[in-house]
């Protein structure tokens, strides 16, 4: 591999399923959070950026496209697939909220973005979002299953009309 230039904009390139089997992993799980929240969304991919010094290791992003990446680089391989799920689930945040321009994922109760933190052993969904002040926040899901949630009835919320088509 060889370096760059400080004028050279090296050349993105997707990793290939299994180069990181732990991140590839974690990404199924993003990936499905993804579908139930963002349903229009491409799923998200792990692209590798090739050193800019000699002997340097590839910096891996994840990424919507192959353009479309936001935030730090992952770190080395996680030794853990909860620590892979932490990290990637971290960046994929980073990078949806940033390139979608919009919080993500967002607690359906509260309409508050939420974030990530391991509880119990468990990475999940956190959301800061209280019904009275003495509640704590809440663990809204384990990354990965927001698809195992139902959305909450809201009667105050307005409706959209359907438009009936020809």
């Amino acid at each position: 591999m060889r370096a760059h230039s400080s004028f050279d904009r090296p050349e993105p390139r997707l990793v290939l399923t299994g180069e990181h089997p732990l991140w590839d992993e974690a990404l199924v799980a993003l990936n499905r959070d993804l579908a139930v929240t963002l349903p229009g969304q491409r799923p998200l991919r792990l692209l590798a950026l090739p050193p800019w010094e000699e002997g340097e290791p590839e910096q891996l992003y994840v990424a919507l496209t192959p353009r479309e990446w936001h935030g730090q680089p992952l770190g080395l391989d996680s030794d853990t697939s909860t620590a892979a799920l932490l990290a990637v689930a971290e960046a994929a945040q980073d990078t949806v909220t940033e390139r979608a321009w919009q919080a993500w994922p967002v607690c359906a109760v509260h309409d508050l973005g939420m974030h990530v933190r391991e509880v119990d052993g468990r990475p999940s969904w956190w959301c800061a979002g209280r019904a009275a002040p003495q509640d704590p926040p809440h663990v809204r899901a384990a990354i990965g299953e927001l698809d195992t949630l139902q959305r909450p009835n809201r009667p105050n919320r307005k409706r959209r009309k359907k438009r009936w088509r020809d």
